[in-house]
């Protein structure tokens, strides 16, 4: 028998090897080295506190024999019962109705939900509306390039979902008991994620990576007898006695279904109208918008570790800001993307949004993020509609596509203030995917967002020198921080519309890759547990 350590805090130089880490671990634990088994390292961050004076910090399991004597009374050594992911269910119950599970939406949440299902046996079928990610590349880098634009093949629709361009970040805040979050990470891994994914404080993988670790995910469900089908948007649903039965694929054919998990992603505006016209149960909900602000990475890189630090040694430096404002809004930054790109993510003719995106290496010459203010149902019209953030959204969107002719409208921050047209950039040129001109970004928002964002820049830069600098670059509009809509489900994560299980971003209850991942297995988990009722 074997038990495991946790030693945390294990405090080591820039510059160090892992035999080190593993010296001072087994010092804080008491342990001879040549009792320890194994060791893993499970957290590594930055501690730079001290500028002058910054170190790596770590946590590792240290797997000992069970009779092994620990130092005992003390803070950072533990002895623990690991929490390892359980696929539920058993294949050999299964109905015969396994191979009519439909999955709509090839994103985080749509992707882990069919691969659970598949390791059970059962043979879902993936609608994606978009292309695969490998032709969905090409749409994409065809529009930044000056192309036109394809709704259904774009930044937010095709597979992998809208975190496919992103910087693929990795991070959660939701507590997890059961073992998800270490399950979405190694999957991440087995698939050709870099290992350092399971420990870093802060761990992404890089839209050029990612790329490939979808395209690979897809391989294996294919493999296990789930079957995708690309360009392919599901445009109705037929629900007979409260129960969805049939779906309905690109206006033409019917498809029957045992079930369906509802995983369509934040921006399928025109299936949440047609969810709202089946009468599918849903309501407004609050999100936030604002603009994607960059900085010198070099800037950013000095405030977080100071002037002197070894880069070769440091990953590329991020933050985090948030702000209360005195009009009572909240601002803070959203999907910071450490040496990375501006990228216009537009998905709706005539409309215009953008994202934020890092390449693995994060080794652009600038640093930006989404500085967003929040905004309820009170500020949409209808607030007591369903629908009323989705008109919200189009209508920013609609002003900020007018604003440069389609071009993603661009500020500087000076100007913003004193609500004037740009006419250059100042001493740093904007990182940028996309066309791009100069407008006043003022007129796109209510004074009281207005405000609220000149409030939480000024506040910003009392944190990190030079954040509220005259030449930082605002892109706009940031306008698909989360979904507009909660679309309602109970405790067995089905809708009232029964066999209809809303799932990830889209339907309200996941906030970015992990989360979304993570929500597509619990959901998976509740199609398997109520097939074995």
């Amino acid at each position: 028998m074997k038990k495991v350590i946790r030693v945390s805090q294990i405090s080591v130089p820039l510059a160090h090897t892992k035999e080190e880490i593993f010296q001072k671990a087994c010092a804080l634990a008491q342990i001879p080295m040549k009792k320890v088994q194994s060791m893993q390292i499970m957290k590594q961050s930055v501690d730079a506190r001290k500028k002058d004076a910054l170190s790596y910090t770590y946590t590792v399991q240290l797997v000992v024999d069970e009779h092994q004597k620990i130092r005992k009374n003390h803070a950072h050594v533990q002895e623990l019962k690991p929490v390892v992911y359980q696929i539920p269910g058993r294949k050999e119950l299964l109905s015969e109705k396994r191979e009519q599970m439909a999955v709509i939406g090839a994103g985080p949440a749509g992707l882990f939900a069919a691969y659970l299902l598949a390791q059970r046996g059962y043979c879902p079928h993936i609608y994606e509306r978009g292309r695969a990610v490998e032709e969905r590349q090409q749409d994409v880098e065809d529009f930044w390039n000056g192309g036109a634009l394809d709704p259904e093949s774009n930044v937010q629709f095709g597979e992998g979902g809208a975190g496919t361009f992103s910087d693929g970040k990795l991070n959660t805040l939701v507590k997890d008991k059961f073992g998800r979050s270490r399950y979405v990470l190694e999957t991440f891994v087995k698939f050709g994620a870099p290992e350092d994914i399971l420990y870093v404080a802060k761990p992404h993988v890089g839209t050029d990576v990612l790329r490939d670790v979808i395209s690979r995910m897809r391989q294996e469900i294919i493999r296990l007898g789930g079957t995708f089908h690309f360009s392919t948007k599901v445009t109705d649903l037929h629900i007979e006695d409260g129960r969805i039965s049939k779906i309905e694929l690109n206006h033409k054919e019917w498809k029957d279904v045992s079930g369906v998990i509802l995983a369509i992603g934040h921006s399928a505006r025109d299936t949440f109208e047609m969810l709202y016209e089946r009468k599918v149960p849903m309501m407004a909900k609050s999100f936030a918008v604002g603009m994607r602000v960059e900085h010198p990475q070099d800037m950013i890189n000095e405030s977080q570790y100071g002037r002197n630090a070894d880069m070769t040694l440091l990953p590329t430096a991020a933050y985090k800001v948030t702000h209360q404002s005195s009009n009572g809004r909240g601002v803070y930054s959203f999907c910071m993307c450490p040496g990375g790109y501006v990228v216009n993510a537009s998905s709706e003719e005539g409309r215009l949004a953008v994202n934020g995106m890092s390449y693995r290496s994060r080794d652009s010459k600038n640093a930006n993020s989404a500085i967003i203010i929040s905004v309820t149902p009170e500020d949409f019209p209808k607030p007591d509609h369903p629908l009323s953030g989705v008109v919200f959204q189009r209508k920013l969107e609609e002003a900020a596509w007018k604003l440069a002719e389609g071009k993603v409208p661009q500020q500087l921050y000076a100007d913003f203030k004193e609500n004037k047209k740009s006419t250059g950039y100042g001493s740093f040129e904007s990182c940028i995917k996309g066309q791009h001109a100069f407008a006043n970004l003022r007129t796109l928002f209510p004074e009281a967002v207005n405000e609220a964002f000149c409030e939480g820049m000024e506040s910003f830069g009392r944190k990190i020198r030079g954040f509220n600098r005259d030449d930082s670059i605002l892109s706009g509009v940031e306008s698909r921080t989360s979904s507009p809509v909660r679309i309602h489900r109970d405790a067995c994560f089905q809708s009232e519309i029964r066999g209809l299980y809303p799932c990830g971003e889209g339907a309200g209850y996941a906030g970015g890759i992990m989360s979304a991942a993570m929500d597509g297995l619990k959901v998976a988990e509740a199609v398997i547990q109520q097939e074995m009722k």
